[in-house]
């Protein structure tokens, strides 16, 4: 696999059930908290100076569940926690649209960036120099796989959060299927390193 052009290959993950706790919408500060080895793994991939872009879809914004200083503040904390083990992401996208929001400005029936869709990934791709077709999805949910799919990359389904029940009820029925299924991710970050790590070299 090699970069196209000076574009770089990047880590894509889902926040909720991916990097944090999954525990609904998080709608009070108290409720992020982080995966065991998450931040560790994540810091593996800075190292090796690969982008890591977290793509969340926040619709519980657009149904009036938490205001945006909500959010901005989870974020603020997932930075202060992935710091404290040496670790960053490199960008965070986020999709507040949803067909049945209450606030008027988020209510949308095709707004292209809710995963499946491949909006957010397009979006950080052209503000970082992303090549989507030697990248990698993360995420708990068939509908990051999807997403994966439909950028040309390559999908992880992680076994924390909705992962382990979407692989047992939601996986048999679905024509997209991972191309590999990680018990957390440290898992999916042993198995993409050895494919993503000579591009950085």
């Amino acid at each position: 696999m090699e970069k196209t052009g000076n574009k770089k290959a990047a880590v894509f993950l889902d926040r909720d059930g991916t990097i944090n706790e999954q525990m609904g919408y998080i709608n009070h500060i108290s409720r992020f908290q982080l995966l065991d080895g998450a931040a560790k793994a994540i810091a593996r991939l800075n190292r090796l100076r690969v982008p890591v872009v977290v793509v969340s879809n926040q619709s519980g914004l657009g149904r009036g569940y938490f205001p945006e200083e909500l959010l901005e503040q989870v974020h603020e904390k997932m930075a202060r926690l992935l710091a404290a083990h040496g670790a960053h992401v490199d960008g965070i996208y986020w999709c507040p649209h949803h067909p049945d929001a209450k606030v008027v400005r988020y209510k949308k029936e095709n707004c292209g960036c809710r995963k499946p869709d491949i909006g957010l990934l397009k979006q950080a791709a052209g503000d970082l120099n992303l090549d989507l077709a030697s990248s990698f999805m993360v995420g708990d949910r068939w509908s990051d796989l999807k997403c994966g799919r439909m950028a040309g990359a390559r999908s992880i389904l992680v076994l924390t959060g909705y992962g382990r029940g979407d692989l047992e009820y939601i996986g048999p029925g679905q024509q997209v299927q991972p191309d590999f299924v990680a018990e957390d991710l440290p898992a999916a970050v042993d198995w993409i390193v050895p494919k993503i790590s000579p591009q950085y070299k």
